[in-house]
């Protein structure tokens, strides 16, 4: 009987529909760069700069089975206080994600979708800091799955905080 019920369960688990998850494009949302040392008239900096990268992903759902991930990126750049540069990139893409529990799609589009598309933001970030007169800018890799943590326990750490209003 355990047999039956073994077979049973392996055969609805091949009958079940797939999860899928593919990325129908990508593109640049929103691209601004400054080169506010050229703007000032100074020449380029001779000592290594200091770089505060800031990272933001944002979700959508743009129809029944497609959702636009969207990464939020914004990298300053100074020396001894003084900016030097500053780049902000919004960098989305449009994935079609099909046969996904509801309770698992918020963490995929916020874990997975932008891990996927983050190789093409890093390339555009060295690409435009290169061709703006600096050394290419190589963004370390961000680990989404910990800013989906974090932001998890900021948003219940404000909860409890909150009293709550009757």
């Amino acid at each position: 009987m355990a047999e039956e019920n073994g077979a049973q369960e392996n055969a609805a688990q091949q009958n079940a529909p797939q999860a899928r998850l593919s990325i129908l494009t990508q593109y640049i949302r929103d691209l601004s760069f400054e080169n506010i040392a050229a703007q000032k008239g100074v020449a380029s900096p001779e000592s290594q700069p200091e770089i505060s990268v800031k990272v933001n992903v944002e979700a959508a759902g743009r129809a029944e089975d497609r959702y636009e991930v969207m990464i939020k990126l914004n990298v300053n750049s100074s020396i001894q206080g003084q900016p030097v540069f500053l780049i902000e990139l919004d960098y989305a893409g449009l994935f079609l994600i099909q046969n996904v529990p509801q309770e698992q799609l918020h963490p995929l589009m916020m874990i997975e979708c932008p891990r996927l598309i983050f190789p093409f933001a890093r390339r555009i970030i060295s690409d435009v800091t290169r061709d703006g007169g600096f050394p290419s800018l190589n963004l370390e890799p961000i680990d989404f799955l910990g800013l989906y943590r974090a932001e998890i326990a900021r948003r219940q750490a404000a909860q409890t905080s909150t009293p709550a209003q009757a």
